[in-house]
């Protein structure tokens, strides 16, 4: 009886440890099986994140190469912008501006007229001196530069109604003064022809006085005052070269005066396609400065997924999951 209940604890015992070696075989199955599917499910992050790595730095090249190309352009336009300033401030001074005109106005006469048939700063007997004449056998052109740049820059800078219908009055009003003093001083002066010649050293001013419904040339053109630019004046010298070469000048001035409306008239055409054009360098320039914003916000996006660490894009990849 005694060996019957010592084998039935004798059983009893072995059957609890081999149910306890089988759970914990089981356990440890459990937990290999665990350990495996962690393992693929890091494979997998992993993988994402290699292939992630490699579209970020094939985009980052990318966008470096074609940043590269805008910041020489970038560069090359600050460039011009710090020379344009230099420019400017160089030019505010009246002098200095006369000065540069007046060099201008003789580069044109010496390129296209024989130097025996002008003068540059020219003495009438009464002490009037004017920039340059132009001499003809039927008598003298005059030639005065001037260079109204301070009230059209006022009048180009306005930002309001008001402010450019202000502006354009003292435009107008300062013009109005040159073409009298233009006008008294030496046309039908000592050997001077019925008209004198207004030589304005900018484009830009140019287009200003000529253009609009009621362009101030017409008061000029009372006053027998006829208004040039560096490009129109070289077509009057082409014109004059003409005359002279042929001893008609007395007889061709009608003629100028009529090449001389065409090209204002051309002239007024190509000031609205100027206009037209600044608007569109205007909003090139916006949506340049709009793209270089962007890149700003998208480098600095780059810059954050570049920062994270492995375990953080891994949660972070998991909560997309999710």
């Amino acid at each position: 009886m005694e060996n019957l209940l010592f084998i039935g604890i004798l059983i009893a015992v072995m059957t609890i440890g081999l149910w306890l070696i089988l759970r914990g075989f089981n356990k440890k199955f459990e937990d290999f099986k665990e350990s495996q599917k962690s393992d693929s499910a890091l494979n997998i992050i992993n993988q994402g994140m290699q292939g992630l790595q490699s579209r970020i730095d094939k985009t980052t090249e990318v966008i470096g190469q074609r940043l590269e190309t805008v910041n020489k352009e970038l560069g090359g336009m600050q460039e011009i912008g710090r020379q344009m300033k230099d420019l400017q401030d160089f030019l505010r001074s009246p002098k200095l501006r006369g000065n540069i005109g007046e060099q201008v106005l003789k580069d044109l006469l010496v390129q296209v007229l024989p130097r025996s048939n002008f003068d540059l700063q020219y003495q009438f007997s009464n002490g009037q001196i004017v920039d340059a004449v132009i001499k003809t056998d039927k008598g003298m052109i005059p030639i005065d530069a001037k260079f109204p740049l301070e009230n059209f820059r006022r009048l180009a800078q306005a930002e309001t109604e008001k402010d450019k219908n202000h502006h354009l009055k003292t435009f107008s009003r300062d013009i109005k003064k040159h073409i009298d003093d233009i006008s008294k001083k030496y046309v039908s002066q000592e050997g001077t022809l019925d008209f004198a010649l207004m030589y304005v050293p900018s484009e830009a001013v140019y287009y200003e006085m000529i253009r609009g419904d009621e362009p101030i040339d017409a008061y000029a053109h009372q006053k027998k005052v006829i208004f040039v630019s560096p490009n129109s004046f070289w077509y009057f010298l082409k014109v004059i070269l003409m005359g002279l070469e042929g001893k008609k000048i007395g007889q061709a001035s009608q003629q100028i005066l009529g090449a001389l409306n065409s090209i204002r008239q051309d002239s007024r055409r190509f000031g609205q396609s100027l206009k037209v054009l600044i608007g569109h360098i205007n909003r090139a320039k916006n949506a340049m400065d709009g793209t270089s914003i962007e890149y700003g916000k998208l480098s600095s996006r780059i810059d954050n997924v570049s920062l994270l660490k492995p375990e953080e894009e891994a949660k972070k990849i998991e909560k997309g999951d999710d």
